[in-house]
């Protein structure tokens, strides 16, 4: 349902394009320099998604954002604390007199507590903050067939981990003996209504829905996770089993190598060993190292790959 492209070339910053199936827009996730992402990509998104606000994560938002301009809808940008007054500055910074009102709208999302997150909107030419909401209980983000879920995890700051979740598809178990029908939608709609007695004509005859439930088969939805930034703790660890167990397919930041542990440590990075043994203990069906130093050569991140997948697939 999920396809991840990663835009940013081994000696670039970090951005990934997401799409989704049958669905018309694009989501990128980090806004690091990224030559590989299109004029067209940028402005197809629908929502921008930043795990933290260091220069490798959010240099390429101009370049986004000059793309974007004209597009005539609005876009969602999700981010830690202090995205919203990041974006505004970065924007108010640009001299606007000659934008048109209505090019673009910037709906912004800022994530402060695992339950709760504050929006604004900001719209040309004066790019104010306007209609103020705190919202909890909600998921940061979520479109007909999928929803966004997050987890706050540690970077000397916050570093927000995104998981994407397909809907489960309710589905009928047809034998050959059996025909579909008006009754196969009547009854996966009451199944997912909770309508137990409502009334289904199923072969010739009256039976109450719950009767019917045995021929009802959950297909789960399938699962994308994104996870930049964060120290090789226990505490971090945790927090990604939490959320990111049995995943379908994981993304994860690979900054350094098994020989650089004590960089990683010093600079609340993950390396290599780290990585790939948390992905193991998720059981995530396709883990992916991304966003590697860009100290290191080609051969370098080659080894270092090698060294991911060795911890990954250990007995």
């Amino acid at each position: 349902m999920f396809t991840a492209e990663i835009k940013s070339k081994a000696n670039e910053d970090i951005c990934i394009l997401i799409k989704v199936e049958n669905h018309s827009y694009n989501y990128i996730c980090e806004c690091g320099e990224a030559k590989d992402l299109s004029v067209k990509e940028c402005q197809n998104t629908n929502a921008i998604f930043i795990s933290h606000t260091h220069i490798d994560h959010f240099v390429n938002f101009d370049t986004i954002l000059r793309h974007q301009i004209g597009i005539q809808r609005k876009v969602v940008i999700v981010g830690p604390m202090g995205i919203i007054d990041q974006v505004q500055h970065r924007i108010k910074s640009y001299n606007w007199n000659l934008i048109e009102e209505g090019s673009i709208t910037y709906e912004v999302r800022e994530i402060q507590s695992l339950n709760q997150f504050r929006t604004i909107t900001l719209e040309p030419p004066l790019w104010e903050k306007q209609n103020e909401q705190t919202i909890n209980n909600s998921p940061i983000f979520v479109k007909k067939n999928f929803k966004v879920e997050y987890e706050i995890l540690d970077h000397k700051t916050d570093s927000i981990a995104y998981l994407f979740k397909g809907n489960n598809k309710t589905k009928i178990k047809l034998t050959s003996e059996m025909k579909g029908g008006k009754w196969a939608g009547d009854l996966i709609r009451a199944y997912n209504t909770k309508s137990n007695n409502q009334i289904i004509n199923y072969e010739g005859g009256n039976v109450k829905a719950k009767e019917l439930y045995h021929l009802i088969n959950i297909e789960k939805g399938k699962s994308l996770g994104l996870i930049m930034d964060h120290a090789a703790n226990d505490s971090n660890h945790n927090l990604i089993l939490r959320k990111f167990e049995a995943c379908d397919k994981v993304l994860i930041e690979c900054f350094y190598k098994n020989e650089d542990k004590e960089l990683a440590i010093k600079n609340a990075h993950s390396y290599a060993a780290k990585s790939g043994e948390i992905m193991k203990r998720c059981k995530v069906k396709q883990a992916i190292p991304v966003h590697f130093s860009r100290k290191y050569k080609e051969d370098e991140i080659e080894e270092l790959v090698k060294q991911f997948e060795f911890a990954n697939n250990k007995p």
